[in-house]
C-alpha cells in the first residue's frame, strides 16, 4: 500500500494534477495523456510512473499501446488522515474534478 507521502508527493506537482483530471473522464493511452503538454513522452511517463507508484493510477498494456486509468480507491487513505481531522469530508471525484478544474484555469500557476 503506497504511503501517504508518496500519496501528496504524487498530488503536488501540477502537472499530475492535470493527469487525474484528464483520467476523470476515461482512461487514455500515453500518448493521449501526453498530447496537452509541451514536455516529452518520457517526462510524462515519468509523472505517469508517480501516478502509479502511489497507487493513483493504474496502467495496462493492451498490445503495443499503454493505456491508463484512475484508480479511485487511490486516494482513500489520504481521505481517511484528512477525515481524522474532523474538517473534511470523504474524497468525492466529482468535487475533485471541479477542485481540478478550478485550480488549472486560475492565472499565474505557473503552467504556460
Amino acid at each position: 500500500m503506497p504511503t501517504l507521502d508518496l500519496i501528496f508527493a504524487a498530488l503536488s506537482d501540477p502537472t499530475r494534477r492535470a493527469i487525474l483530471s484528464m483520467l476523470l473522464e476515461d482512461d487514455m493511452a500515453v500518448s493521449d495523456v501526453a498530447a496537452p503538454f509541451g514536455i516529452s513522452l518520457a517526462a510524462v511517463s515519468k509523472h505517469l510512473g508517480v501516478l502509479a507508484g502511489a497507487g493513483l493510477i493504474a496502467q495496462e498494456k493492451r498490445g503495443r499501446i499503454t493505456w491508463c486509468r484512475l484508480n479511485p480507491d487511490g486516494m482513500r487513505q489520504a481521505s481517511i488522515w484528512m477525515q481524522g481531522f474532523g474538517q473534511f469530508d470523504p474524497v468525492d471525484l466529482d468535487d475533485f474534478e471541479r477542485f481540478l478544474a478550478l485550480e488549472l484555469n486560475q492565472p499565474g500557476d505557473g503552467q504556460d
